[in-house]
């Protein structure tokens, strides 16, 4: 006789194959992740380097204007993203291009197997961490997820940024996802040179991915 326990793993290695559910779900009994989560909802923020984020927020301005008109709304993705980012040892920059790929800036944004938000987050998330009261629609709660998530993975993948990103998007061991945020990045985001990104430079020497070829190594 089969355990409950059984079946429900192999109906998500099911929808994993189809797509239909982000590997996020198969993620919900990693204590690490689910006590990173925890810690990272519940912890005050620390303040950044107040220039640096000036520039880098004049800088992403005129390009997030063009999916989000709002500006109250533009400013709060774009303070969101530099603070959640350094907060979590992330290229801001590499936020927004996953973001993009994700919602296209939508934050009411729902795929259809119910991650919801910028960073499209699952919201099963809430309960394992025990803060049902969260809003996934909230800019800020959204992106503190997501980042929280994104780190933990390309800690665990070892800096494998491919890895990672196929991680966050449920389909590990495909290139498609990963070249879509990358060339999103380097097309349209990247501020940083690449020496100083060395996920992203390790990503293209290893796995040769197209996107590296849109702009050239700098």
């Amino acid at each position: 006789m089969f355990s409950l326990d059984l079946v429900i793993k192999v109906c998500i290695s099911c929808l994993l194959i189809c797509g239909l559910v982000p590997l996020q779900a198969t993620e919900i009994r990693d204590p690490a992740l689910v006590k990173k989560l925890a810690i990272s909802m519940s912890n005050e923020l620390e303040q950044n380097d107040r220039f640096d984020a000036q520039v880098w927020l004049v800088s992403t301005e005129a390009r997030l204007k063009k999916f989000v008109t709002n500006e109250k709304e533009r400013l709060l993705i774009m303070r969101s993203t530099y603070r959640e980012a350094h907060r979590q040892g992330l290229d801001p920059d590499l936020v927004l291009s996953l973001m993009q790929v994700e919602s296209t800036f939508d934050r009411f944004a729902v795929s259809k197997a119910g991650a919801q938000g910028l960073m499209q987050i699952m919201p099963f998330w809430l309960n394992e961490i025990g803060r049902p009261q969260d809003n996934l629609s909230e800019i800020e709660t959204n992106i503190r997820y997501g980042t929280t998530i994104l780190a933990h993975y390309i800690e665990i993948s070892d800096t494998d940024l491919v890895e990672a990103l196929a991680r966050y998007n449920g389909s590990k061991g495909r290139l498609k996802y990963p070249e879509k945020v990358v060339d999103v990045w380097r097309s349209s985001w990247q501020t940083r040179a690449t020496k100083d990104l060395p996920e992203l430079q390790q990503s293209c020497i290893k796995y040769g991915l197209k996107a590296c070829g849109s702009k050239r190594l700098r």
